[in-house]
Order: C-alpha cells, then sequence, then structure tokens
C-alpha cells in the first residue's frame, strides 16, 4: 500500500469543503509538487491538535525548549484545489522523533470491510507510533515543532469555525431550525 511521505511539507493544514453542520474535514499534505488530501471525521482533527499540543508541552518540560520552535506564518488560505480524497482516515498515530527533533504524525486509511460503527471514544484515540509495514495507505509527515504547533492552532480554530452554539443547551444551531431541549416545555417537579 501507499504511504504518502512528507519530510517535511511546504504546507500541511486541516480544512473544510461544505457548509457548518455538513462539513467535511480533510488534512492536506503539500510538497515536492504532489498534493495528498484525506477525509476524517471532525473529533480526529479536534483529538489530532491537542494531543499535537500536549506532546509539545511534554516535550518542553522533558527536555527544554525543541530547536525550530519558532511558529512560522498564520496559514489561513483555502485548501489546494482541486481536492482529490486519497482515502479515508480511520486510524491517527503520533510521536516525537528526539534524534530528528520533528513530531510525526501519522494517519492511516479505515480498514475495508469494517462494518463496525466508530464510538466516540474510538475516534479521538491517537495510537502510539510504530514503525510496521503498512497494510493500508498512509499519510505521514514530519513536522518542525512550530510548525506542529501551526498546524493545531489551525485545526483548533477549523473546528471551532462550525455552527454557532444555542445560548441554552449548548448544542449545535441548525441553519433549517433548531428544536432545543430546555424550551420543550417540561419542567421538572411541575405536573401538567
Amino acid at each position: 500500500m501507499p504511504v504518502f511521505q512528507f519530510n517535511p511539507p511546504e504546507r500541511f493544514v486541516a480544512g473544510t469543503v461544505g457548509q457548518p453542520g455538513e462539513r467535511t474535514f480533510f488534512l492536506q499534505a503539500v510538497g515536492e509538487g504532489r498534493v495528498t488530501s484525506v477525509v476524517l471525521e471532525k473529533a480526529q482533527v479536534e483529538a489530532l491538535a491537542t494531543r499535537v499540543e500536549e506532546l509539545l508541552e511534554e516535550v518542553h518540560r522533558r527536555f527544554g525548549p525543541p530547536p525550530d520552535d519558532a511558529v512560522p506564518p498564520e496559514d489561513d488560505e483555502p485548501l489546494r484545489m482541486p481536492i482529490e480524497e486519497d482515502f479515508r482516515v480511520g486510524t491517527l498515530a503520533l510521536a516525537w522523533d528526539a534524534e530528528a527533533a520533528r513530531v510525526i504524525i501519522e494517519a492511516q486509511e479505515i480498514e475495508d470491510g469494517s462494518d463496525e460503527e466508530l464510538t466516540e471514544d474510538d475516534e479521538e484515540e491517537i495510537e502510539v507510533f510504530a514503525e510496521e509495514a503498512p497494510h493500508r495507505d498512509v499519510l505521514r509527515v514530519y513536522l518542525t515543532p512550530g510548525a506542529a504547533r501551526a498546524f493545531a492552532g489551525r485545526a483548533l480554530k477549523v473546528v471551532a469555525a462550525g455552527r454557532p452554539e444555542c445560548p441554552l443547551c449548548a448544542r449545535p444551531l441548525d441553519p433549517k431550525g433548531h428544536i432545543c431541549v430546555r424550551q420543550n416545555g417540561y419542567r421538572p417537579g411541575r405536573i401538567v
């Protein structure tokens, strides 16, 4: 199976296509004249960005400030078009390469024939990176600490840019209408 490797990428970002509430989330790596775009869930993007920040904090705590920690300029550009899905992500892995002082992010293709529905815990699980021969398509990206920090910042912005929350129930407001559980007429202790 192909391994799409970028060491380092010219650009590595999380982005979306579609309107809030109906967005498709992508990780996109650009480098050496090629573009790799993989689809994943919103929860996976959020979990990956959070774990990248936690990893960088742990590296800083254990080893001091890493080299190449300068954050590149903010990248608010849209995803590179045309967007062609290379595969759908099932498993994410994250590691720190101490020798190269790089964050390694690996996205593996979801296993074919898996009829099991992923739970939220499964989607958010980030596995420890392991050097194994992949039996699925893999996107592997090596980032400087600064580039990883920039990736995480943008990814969290992309996740937060969805539908606004209802001020009463904190669930996403749908442009087509919203049934708020706090406005359904039910009040505890009241007999109708």
